[in-house]
């Protein structure tokens, strides 16, 4: 499948109700004024939320922000003609931050921005909607759910199959018993995506603030393969494919079975072994978690997490997505197509199927932001749980070793070079860097 394909679908999913579900929620009153939005990064996920949030009649998306002046104009030009209401534009977050009439953002920047602009914007008391992976790494999605919890706003991770009906569904049928006591989960990625090819460093093209998207990260210079979306392949600024698509079918597996805390081991083998070029994240990988037997609820679980994503050919019926094996029975699910419950001896016992659903993760954000719902669907605290697999996958295939984590603490406890990955390094003074506690 084309790096671009999944994305697409799941922008489109659910594009022609969006009108309908606009209003399905509660208000405060009858015709309540349009929740006012800004959004920040109006890249590819940025202009897919743009496409859906401009069309509402319960929101109004009155900022935008983004660091290309190209893209900066044509997100304008996007609301303009979809809402009949230009919004004000900047280059700079702060601004929007600053503008008191502005209730909830969406964060669509890459990844090493996402717990940067977020902490800022909910210590600014915005509510927030940031993309998937919620963090760069550990210790940054610790610093998300502290933040998010001291400023009493609501926060969604764009993992949209959390309010996805019938992946909803799916999770119900195995909570409730129904494959009994599930004790591995495994989750895969496994599409084709294109090299990136091999440049050297050169200057910045005019239209970009390319020290702006930089943000706290440690400072290097451009090079035509890191911008725009590229940045996902680069230690720095990314988390790989595995923080990309793969975050979403870890979500669902954390969720299917039912883990509340940390794992507290990881093995991840991973390396490129198709792709030369300069991606410096694994193009196959495979990694196992283990989770420590919960005191009094159970035995010690498994998660399997594998991916190639130079091979786009489906396994157990589907090319990305997660699978449940409980004691009396197996789910399988696919991320954009639906789900198989078998029971035992193999026998198919129900299915449903169905796409993505973007729409109605948007609408149980704006319910919380409007208070019409008391909690989203996929909280820091959620969001924290996957993306730290995604880390701790990453760590362990660099180092090339079996790594012990302590889930309280979250530290890597018995390899030096590990436990200094949980965080990263920041560029002196920044005032972007994320503050903890």
């Amino acid at each position: 499948m084309a790096s671009t394909s999944r994305r697409t679908f799941l922008m489109g999913a659910g594009g022609g109700i969006a009108a309908l579900a606009a209003g399905t929620g509660r208000s405060r009153a009858a015709q309540p004024e349009p929740i006012r939005l800004g959004l920040i990064g109006c890249g590819g996920m940025g202009s897919g939320h743009l496409r859906q949030l401009s069309s509402r009649k319960d929101a109004r998306v009155a900022w935008v922000c983004d660091v290309d002046r190209n893209r900066l104009a044509d997100s304008v030009k996007l609301v303009d003609s979809q809402s009949g209401s230009a919004p004000q534009a900047t280059g700079d977050l702060r601004k929007v931050l600053d503008d008191a009439s502005i209730e909830a953002v969406f964060i669509a920047t890459p990844d090493h921005w996402h717990v940067p602009a977020a902490v800022l914007a909910l210590d600014a008391g915005k509510h927030v909607y940031v993309e998937k992976p919620c963090s760069h790494n550990i210790h940054e999605g610790r610093c998300l759910v502290d933040a998010a919890r001291r400023s009493g706003k609501r926060l969604q991770v764009g993992t949209q199959s959390r309010s996805t009906a019938v992946i909803r569904e799916a999770i119900d049928r195995i909570r409730g018993g129904e494959i009994g006591e599930i004790l591995v989960a495994k989750a895969w990625n496994s599409q084709r995506r294109g090299s990136i090819g091999k440049t050297g460093p050169t200057d910045p093209p005019d239209h970009l603030d390319f020290p702006m998207w930089l943000g706290p990260a440690p400072e290097t210079t451009y090079r035509s393969n890191l911008l725009h979306g590229v940045w996902r392949w680069w230690y720095d600024f990314g988390c790989g494919d595995i923080g990309n698509d793969g975050v979403h079918d870890i979500d669902v597996a954390c969720w299917g079975l039912g883990v509340t805390s940390h794992p507290s081991s990881v093995a991840c083998i991973g390396n490129k072994y198709f792709f030369d070029d300069d991606q410096q994240f694994p193009d196959t990988q495979y990694a196992v978690f283990e989770y420590a037997e919960p005191a009094g609820q159970g035995r010690k679980r498994q998660l399997i997490f594998e991916q190639r994503i130079w091979s786009p050919y489906v396994q157990e019926g589907y090319e990305n997505g997660a699978a449940f094996y409980g004691t009396s029975g197996l789910l399988v699910l696919g991320h954009s197509v639906g789900w198989k419950l078998y029971g035992e001896r193999n026998r198919l016992i129900a299915e449903n199927a169905g796409p993505a659903d973007l729409v109605a993760h948007h609408q149980n954000f704006l319910d919380c932001v409007r208070g019409d719902a008391p909690d989203t669907n996929a909280p820091a605290t959620a969001g924290h749980l996957a993306a730290t697999l995604v880390h701790l996958a990453n760590i362990s295939a660099r180092v090339g070793g079996r790594l012990t984590f302590d889930p309280e603490t979250e530290r890597i406890t018995d390899h030096a070079e590990a436990a200094k990955m949980v965080g990263r390094t920041y560029r002196s003074g920044h005032w972007a860097i994320p503050r903890t506690a």
